[in-house]
């Protein structure tokens, strides 16, 4: 004896009928398979339909119409010899015009859709080395969905998207990809400071030198006004005193420099110890070498 059961729920606002008989609801983006006598007869759209059992007509099942989306994670190897991860999403659905096909052909639709993935990023993916897989996830994507839609297409089932969302290496070429691209970067730092501090030094050392130039300048320049100095100071005495030479009023104006900076050396009390040959005829030695290094300067200046 063959038992059929069909039952039919149907609800009005809150209220909850009870089952009719013969009579089966199929929902909205669903579809239902009938049979007869276990032979395929028609597919049944959305809404209210009689399906007279006493007949041998049964419903068989029903097929959701919804998109749905199957994550795949496949581990492969890279052309250069990395093992990595490869997260694929997959969204599908079943046709319309080709429910039966979806219904009956297929008995594991994930898994003949996971297969269809593996197998193409294990083709692709080994091609590739591991910087060219993160630069071409669109392309890998791309491969999958043309292939998924030729292999699908033939059981009902479109592929709407395929997507690639995550390349995950292994931990250890991670890190090492991450302490690569840390002494990138340090490299690229050091130079810029190392070329600040040489750009800095550069700098540092035109100044010093520009400094002492004009030093040199000012000092050359002083040390001429001295000798300007003492030239029309002597010059000047010797015509207001009668019977002085040049050399004796030069020797009065060194000891008179002479003495006053014996004075500002006591003086001052930040002054250091300064030893020197004191006495009777070292005002004379002194005058002599004063004389003479004025002279070589003078000379030197000329």
């Amino acid at each position: 004896m063959l038992k059929f059961a069909v039952t039919f729920s149907f609800e009005c606002r809150d209220n909850k009928m009870g089952q009719l008989f013969c009579c089966v609801k199929v929902e909205q983006s669903t579809v239902g398979m009938t049979e007869k006598f276990g032979r395929f007869e028609k597919v049944l759209e959305p809404g209210c339909h009689c399906v007279p059992w006493v007949n041998g007509i049964q419903i068989r099942g029903f097929l959701s119409l919804r998109v749905r989306k199957l994550d795949v994670h496949c581990e492969t190897k890279t052309k250069d010899n990395v093992f990595v991860t490869v997260m694929a999403s997959v969204q599908y659905h079943a046709l319309a015009e080709k429910a039966s096909e979806a219904f009956y052909k297929l008995s594991d639709t994930r898994g003949q859709i996971q297969a269809y993935v593996f197998d193409v990023i294990r083709s692709s993916v080994p091609k590739m080395n591991l910087d060219d897989v993160f630069e071409q996830k669109s392309e890998i994507a791309k491969v999958v969905e043309e292939e998924l839609e030729k292999a699908m297409s033939n059981y009902g089932y479109e592929i709407v998207q395929t997507l690639i969302v995550d390349i995950e290496p292994d931990e250890r070429v991670k890190k090492a990809m991450n302490d690569i691209n840390a002494a990138a970067r340090t490299r690229v730092a050091t130079q810029e400071k190392a070329e600040a501090e040489k750009i800095l030094q550069i700098k540092r050392a035109e100044g010093e030198a520009e400094s002492k130039y004009l030093s040199g300048l000012g000092i050359a320049r002083q040390r001429q006004a001295i000798v300007d100095g003492l030239r029309e100071s002597v010059l000047a005495f010797s015509g207001n005193v009668p019977g002085t030479s040049a050399k004796d009023v030069m020797d009065m104006v060194l000891v008179t420099q002479y003495f006053d900076t014996m004075k500002e050396i006591g003086a001052n009390s930040k002054s250091s110890a300064v030893f020197i040959p004191h006495g009777p005829g070292a005002v004379h030695d002194v005058a002599q070498q004063i004389r003479d290094g004025l002279l070589q300067g003078s000379h030197a200046h000329e």
